[in-house]
């Protein structure tokens, strides 16, 4: 489940940016529920005497879009550790590390 927090001192975005915001949760959270992968492992957690409880935390953060022609803008650097990769590389999703 999505929670949207207004921090002070953050960006303040319109409402329909805020639906999107929960439509991505939304999409997020039907595609776990909906994954065989997901299923078949808690099947087999079960199956070897555990129950599950699963807490996935999403936090969306968001900024002003800058254009690629921006002087101003910033290089985003981002610290991933093994761990990281590893989840990442369960959710099919691809990174290089030194990009």
């Amino acid at each position: 489940m999505l929670n949207w927090r207004s921090i002070p001192g953050t960006l303040e975005i319109d409402d329909e940016a805020k639906e999107i915001v929960r439509e991505i949760g939304s999409a997020i959270n039907e595609s776990v529920e909906s994954s065989t992968k997901v299923a078949e492992a808690i099947e087999r957690l079960r199956e070897a005497g555990y129950e599950m409880e699963l807490t996935l935390r999403l936090e969306i953060g968001l900024r002003p879009h800058a254009g690629d022609d921006d002087p101003d803008s910033e290089t985003a650097h981002l610290n991933l550790t093994e761990e990281d990769l590893q989840v990442l590389h369960r959710m099919k999703i691809r990174i290089d590390p030194e990009a």
